[in-house]
């Protein structure tokens, strides 16, 4: 019994021991670690080049939407049974085809009447005529009073006004008849239909009586590009275009929202007599060829107009550009190799590359990549690259 309990006192003793011994090894290894000093972190590398020096001109942007040049509701005229649709929704028609046909039968029926009218009226008026001329040569005669001459006179007048009325009766159910063909007014896109043949449309001349919409047509081209310019803006274009004088000034540019390019021309042809009070913009409108009918109105488009001649400026890409709040920040690069922040004014992008207006020089070493390891005053290993103007890219 004695002998057992002193194994068991042996045995854990032993193991006592045991962790005693790791722990003060596992205890060395981390002293000796925390006296190892860290390794030394690499300096990163980026691609730095000077500036881009070009001759670009002064732009300003605007967004602008496409509106209609012409623009018709289509309505009847006469009133009637409605008996063809001679188009497909969304077609484009052109002028003088035909669109909608009326029953024409009533107003054929009203102007053979107007016609039978005017024989009659002609028939009384010759009749009229023939005694007049009588009674004047009784007259002349002895045989006959002045008052007759004056009855017969008056018939004549009245008969003549009768033919005249018939014939203004002719032209009125030919004007009728006329109307029951329905035709485009001018080349463009035509909308769904609103009624179906079969249908009966109230027409009338009269502009204050209910008629029914039968569609509606639009022009195409060419089509306009409607904006607002502010103020400022507006200066700006004011003063460039007095100065301009072979109408370089009324060139406008034009990207559609899917675009990159600006590709499209126009020309502004109307700027509004007067600035909006509450908005103080004032609206302006370009005019857009648009032979392949692939503009509509309605969408939007982005359009440049130039306000200034040629000069010097600085361009850097795009992404070494970065905003901080409302300004924004150009990382270079210091004769040291360390990375210095400069506060710059942007303008619009050209080539693919951004305009900068002011707060950098000529000969600053911009970070054009590897722009995201370099942290204000750190240092870095600068190598040189190239800022390339993407002239293909259509926005020189």
């Amino acid at each position: 019994m004695k002998r057992g309990y002193m194994n068991k006192r042996s045995l854990f003793a032993g193991m006592i021991g045991t962790l005693a011994v790791a722990a003060f090894g596992a205890w060395f290894v981390y002293s000796t670690d925390a006296q190892a000093p860290p390794p030394a972190q690499p300096v990163p590398q980026v691609v730095v080049s000077t500036p881009l020096q070009r001759q670009v001109d002064s732009r300003l942007g605007f967004l602008g939407q496409f509106s209609a040049v012409e623009q018709v509701e289509l309505r009847a005229q006469v009133g009637g049974t409605l008996t063809g649709v001679y188009f497909k929704d969304g077609d484009i028609v052109h002028k003088g085809d035909l669109l909608f046909t009326i029953d024409a039968r009533p107003y054929e029926i009203r102007l053979a009447q107007a016609n039978a009218q005017l024989e009659a009226a002609t028939a009384r008026l010759a009749l009229a005529e023939r005694e007049l001329n009588r009674a004047q040569v009784l007259a002349t005669r002895a045989f006959g009073t002045e008052q007759t001459v004056d009855q017969r006179t008056a018939d004549q007048r009245g008969a003549q006004a009768a033919v005249d009325d018939a014939k203004a009766q002719i032209r009125d159910a030919e004007f009728d008849l006329e109307h029951c063909r329905i035709t485009a007014p001018f080349t463009g896109r035509i909308d769904t239909h609103l009624v179906s043949v079969g249908n009966l449309i109230a027409g009338s001349r009269a502009a204050t009586t209910p008629t029914t919409l039968l569609a509606t047509l639009v022009s195409l081209d060419p089509i306009w590009l409607d904006f607002d310019m502010s103020e400022s803006d507006f200066l700006q274009y004011s003063g460039h275009r007095a100065r301009s004088k072979d109408g370089a000034a009324d060139k406008v540019e034009i990207a559609l929202s899917d675009e990159t390019r600006f590709a499209r021309q126009g020309s502004l042809d109307f700027v509004d007599n007067a600035l909006n009070r509450s908005s103080g913009t004032i609206h302006a409108r370009a005019t857009v060829a648009n032979p392949d009918h692939f503009l509509t109105p309605g969408e939007f488009a982005r359009l440049r107009l130039t306000v200034g001649a040629p000069v010097q400026a600085l361009l850097v890409p795009d992404s070494a550009v970065l905003p901080d709040q409302a300004q924004h920040i150009v990382m270079t690069v210091a004769p040291n190799s360390t990375v210095v922040p400069k506060q710059v004014e942007v303008g619009d992008v050209r080539g693919g590359l951004r305009v900068i207006r002011s707060g950098l020089s000529p000969n600053d070493r911009v970070i054009i990549d590897g722009i995201s390891h370099a942290t204000p005053g750190a240092k870095v290993v600068p190598q040189n690259g190239t800022i390339r103007y993407a002239a293909a890219a259509g926005a020189g």
